[in-house]
C-alpha cells in the first residue's frame, strides 16, 4: 500500500478555516462532505494553526467547530484502509496525540463548539478541548469497536472527562449518547438550542476573555500539570503557583479592587514569573 501524498499549503490550509473576532479565533474543520473526517492533512493544519495561535497574544480564546451539518465523524477511515502499513498508520496516530496535547498546551483555553455527530475522533476532539458547548440535538459515541477498531486514542481524554464505568461503556458499545447525557455525564459544559449555540459559545468566551490573560494562560498549565499527579504532589505545586500568582501584577490589582469595591484595570498586570511544575 502506498502512503497518501503530502497536500500543497494551500489545500491544507483550506482544510482548518480561521477566523479572529475580538480575541476570539475560531478555527473550523473544513471537509463537510466527508463529515469533516481527520486526515493527516487536516491534523497538520491544525496542529500548525495551534502553534501561531499559541504565539499570538490578541487570541484569548479558541473555538474549534466544524463545517456542515457535523462536528467531526473521527478519522478518514478511507484513507487509514488505503494506506494500511505500520509507517502511515503510526505516524496517523501519533501525529493525531500530538494534535490532542497541544490543545492543551497552548496558553488559551480551547472551547468545543459541537453539534451534528461527534464520533470516535471528534469525540476525541470534543474531550480534549478545555471546554464544550454542545446543540441539543449533537450526539457523541466512540464507535470505533462497532468496526473491530477499538478506540485506544479516544478512550485516553474520555476516560478522564466521565467517570470511569461510563467512559468504558462508550468505549465497549460504541453507542452514541445525546447531548443532555453527555452533560450530565461531563463531556460538556453546556448545552443550547441549535439557533442559541453561537451566542451560548460567545457568553463562555467572554466570560474568559473578561479574566486577566496571563492568569488564564498560567492557570490552565497548572491545572494540567497537576491532574496527574499524586494529591500531595499536586498541592506542592499548588502551594508555589498560587504563591507567585499572589504576588504577581494581576493578583494585586483585583484583590485591591475587590476590597476598594471597584472594577479591576488588568492592564497593570504583567506575566508571572513562576512555572507550572512549581
Amino acid at each position: 500500500m502506498r502512503d497518501s501524498p503530502s497536500a500543497s499549503p494551500a489545500a491544507a490550509s483550506s482544510l482548518v478555516l480561521r477566523s479572529d473576532a475580538g480575541g476570539m479565533a475560531t478555527l473550523t474543520l473544513n471537509r463537510p462532505a466527508q463529515f469533516n473526517a481527520i486526515s493527516v492533512a487536516m491534523l497538520d493544519a491544525l496542529h500548525s494553526t495551534l502553534g501561531v495561535i499559541a504565539a499570538d497574544p490578541t487570541v484569548r480564546v479558541v473555538v474549534i467547530a466544524g463545517a456542515g451539518p457535523n462536528f467531526c465523524a473521527g478519522h478518514d477511515l478511507k484513507e487509514m484502509l488505503a494506506n494500511s502499513n505500520e509507517a502511515f498508520i503510526g505516524a496517523l496516530f501519533r501525529k493525531c496525540c500530538e494534535v490532542m496535547l497541544a490543545i492543551a498546551g497552548i496558553p488559551q483555553p480551547v472551547i468545543a463548539r459541537v453539534h451534528g455527530i461527534a464520533a470516535a475522533a471528534g469525540c476525541q476532539l470534543v474531550a480534549a478541548c478545555d471546554l464544550a458547548v454542545a446543540a441539543s440535538d449533537a450526539r457523541f459515541a466512540t464507535s470505533g469497536i462497532n468496526y473491530g477498531l477499538f478506540c485506544a486514542t479516544p478512550s485516553v481524554p474520555v476516560s478522564r472527562n466521565i467517570s470511569r464505568k461510563q467512559a468504558f461503556e462508550m468505549v465497549f458499545t460504541g453507542e452514541f449518547i445525546d447531548a443532555p447525557t453527555a452533560l450530565s455525564w461531563g463531556l460538556i459544559n453546556r448545552v443550547a438550542a441549535g439557533p442559541a449555540l453561537d451566542a451560548e459559545v460567545l457568553r463562555l468566551a467572554q466570560s474568559l476573555m473578561e479574566k486577566p490573560p496571563e492568569v488564564v494562560a498560567a492557570g490552565k498549565a497548572f491545572f494540567y500539570s497537576q491532574l496527574e499527579r499524586s494529591v500531595a504532589d499536586a498541592y506542592k505545586i499548588a502551594a508555589a503557583h498560587i504563591t507567585d500568582n499572589m504576588l504577581g501584577d494581576a493578583a494585586q490589582e483585583g484583590v485591591a479592587a475587590f476590597i476598594q469595591k471597584r472594577t479591576p484595570d488588568w492592564r497593570k498586570a504583567k506575566p508571572l514569573t513562576g512555572k507550572p511544575d512549581g
